[in-house]
């Protein structure tokens, strides 16, 4: 277990956006995606602290170095008629994990989420990550076997815009 004194969690600031994006790199690259990342530090931190911001982030940071993050939003669910956060990622450094940095990233969103009244937390797991699926479990979470991601980007994104 890490220190909580040697923990610091911290929502990210406009400067920690190059560290953000090499983060982000680091899970593109552990979930073999890699190829996947096309965006760039700029875009990030239009998103993050532009107007209108589209996401949030908490960093990590152990003794001074940015060793994971967690990237999230609100959405809503109309059956609760509450706002929710929706977690798109939370990565630690594989080096750094078994220290309670992701448990304590997780439990942050939570108390984030009480705080604005929100109805829930919600997440996608990769169906091959045990170890995050065991861990998800562990915290509390249910993973929902009946329901499936759909997304439609790029080319399919735009004919669908066009249409009438």
């Amino acid at each position: 277990m890490t220190s909580h004194s040697d923990l610091t969690l911290r929502f990210a600031e406009p400067t920690d956006c190059d560290v953000l994006f090499k983060l982000i790199k680091a899970l593109a690259d552990y979930e073999k995606l890699s190829h996947a990342v096309t965006g760039n530090p700029t875009a990030l931190k239009e998103h993050l602290f532009g107007s209108p911001s589209y996401v949030e982030a908490i960093l990590a940071e152990y003794t001074g170095q940015a060793v994971g993050f967690a990237l999230f939003f609100h959405n809503y669910s109309t059956f609760l008629t509450k706002p929710g956060i929706y977690l798109e990622d939370l990565f630690v450094l594989p080096e750094y994990r078994r220290h309670g940095i992701g448990k304590a990233l997780l439990i942050k969103l939570a108390q984030i989420a009480v705080e604005r009244g929100c109805g829930r937390l919600e997440w996608s797991v990769l169906d091959w990550n045990e170890p995050a699926i065991a861990f998800y479990r562990r915290m509390g979470a249910t993973i929902l076997d009946d329901w499936r991601i759909c997304r439609v980007t790029e080319e399919a994104l735009i004919e669908l815009g066009g249409r009438e």
